[in-house]
């Protein structure tokens, strides 16, 4: 395979190529190993072809990881050993950090860890790589290397296909299994590809052998699309969301917490949609957020989102609504009532739902005007009594939707204290 570049047109924007800060790192790599050393290589130049933000910059060079090091030191570029043992070193230059890698191959793998070999050959180390679209390179000039043949036309088409043999690529990294339909939500167009679907089908248990960390950081990176309804519909088909989430998803609410999050213009958000696939029980929820590691805040939130509470409905009452804001907090409303949204027939009640979120967040939620040493004056001995009599006074404070009249408080204080004590 010739080292001959595909046309540069359709690379799009290239101010990220010309930063100087960029500049600045391939002027170091260049001046240890000549003209051509180092290339722009995946999410970079796949995201300029079909424009998108290039936010992250991979740079892959025929340097070995010493070198590299080397021509960074001497240019006055902080160099950290990010993956060493893999031959990657990230550059960190004017704040902007740049991952370098050493062109490599596989020498053996286990499907979660690979040994590697550094190699100068660019066509050797893009058939190690996952996808086509991934397995791209840009020169300097802008110019693009597709070694597949097929890397640009697949990325401007939305096609997400394995390089060579699909199981192969499998069996070197289980986790490319949740990387196809990852990147078949964010980039896929049409229907996805027959034998890369084939292929995840047949290898899904093979997922169970990954990190915990590594399965929840790659769904939440897929539910974080702006439309995953179709890779997570082939999950379902597959088997492989059944392998992820150990139990039936809830694909309907899922679907229309989606296509209102579409509608409404509203920012995707990947924990609440998965919330939305889960059955309504928390056992269930704190059994995969366990199961998968997910933050502490991340598996609350979960877990209070699918508690089992009075169903929200679209015309509930400014009371019944600042009722239940109180009980569970401004953001655990709003998840419930963006679930209870996406599990509600679809009519014209948007506006109500709408509403509805909105109240809840416009409202300042007050705090109880009674404290604990107000309740031992009233003639309650201190102890546990003190909540007691603190909980009631507040269910009647509640049920009077939050009345602001400190005298009715204390008067009710009295009243409760009284039938307690004596």
């Amino acid at each position: 395979m010739t080292d001959t570049p595909s046309t540069n047109e359709g690379l799009g924007q290239r101010h990220w190529m010309t930063n100087p800060a960029t500049v600045a790192v391939l002027d170091a790599l260049e001046a240890e190993g000549g003209a051509d050393c180092a290339r722009f290589v995946g999410g970079s130049v796949r995201n300029a072809i079909v424009g998108r933000p290039v936010d992250d910059i991979d740079i892959a060079t025929t340097l070995t990881p010493d070198r590299v090091a080397q021509a960074l030191k001497a240019a006055g570029i902080a160099a950290i050993p990010t993956g060493i043992e893999h031959g990657t070193i990230t550059a960190v230059s004017n704040h902007l950090p740049h991952e370098i890698t050493t062109l490599r191959r596989d020498v053996s793998t286990d499907g979660r860890r690979a040994t590697v070999a550094f190699t100068t050959d660019w066509a050797e180390d893009a058939q190690r790589r996952d996808f086509t679209l991934n397995s791209l390179y840009a020169r300097r000039d802008g110019s693009i290397f597709d070694p597949t043949g097929h890397g640009v036309a697949d990325a401007k088409a939305g096609r997400i296909v394995f390089v060579g043999e699909p199981e192969q690529r499998l069996v070197e990294d289980h986790l490319r299994n949740l990387r196809f339909f990852r990147f078949y939500a964010w980039f896929g167009k049409g229907a996805p590809d027959a034998a890369a679907a084939a292929a995840c089908a047949r290898l899904k248990d093979s997922i169970d052998g990954l990190a915990a960390e590594r399965i929840s950081k790659e769904l939440l990176k897929l539910l974080a699309a702006d439309d995953p309804r179709a890779a997570v519909r082939l999950m379902a088909e597959t088997g492989v969301l059944e392998v992820v989430l150990k139990t039936q998803a809830n694909l309907a609410r899922f679907e229309a917490l989606v296509e209102i999050d579409t509608e409404q213009f509203l920012d995707g958000d990947p924990v609440l949609r998965l919330a939305a696939l889960l059955p309504d029980d928390q056992v269930a929820a704190m059994a995969l957020a366990t199961r998968l590691r997910l933050s502490n805040p991340d598996r609350d939130r979960i877990v209070a989102a699918l508690a089992p509470t009075p169903v929200l409905k679209s015309w509930m009452s400014p009371r019944e609504i600042r009722r239940e804001v109180y009980r569970a907090g401004t953001a655990t409303f709003r998840d419930r009532a963006r679930l209870a949204w996406a599990a509600a027939p679809r009519t014209a009640a948007t506006m109500q739902w709408r509403g509805l979120i909105a109240l809840a967040e416009g409202w300042t939620r007050p705090e109880l005007p009674l404290s604990g040493q107000e309740v031992m004056n009233a003639g309650v001995p201190k102890g546990p009594l003190v909540g007691q009599v603190m909980r009631e006074v507040e269910d009647w404070w509640i049920d009077n939707d939050f009345i602001d009249d400190k005298l009715s408080v204390i008067e009710k204080l009295k009243a409760v204290a009284q039938g307690m004590v004596y």
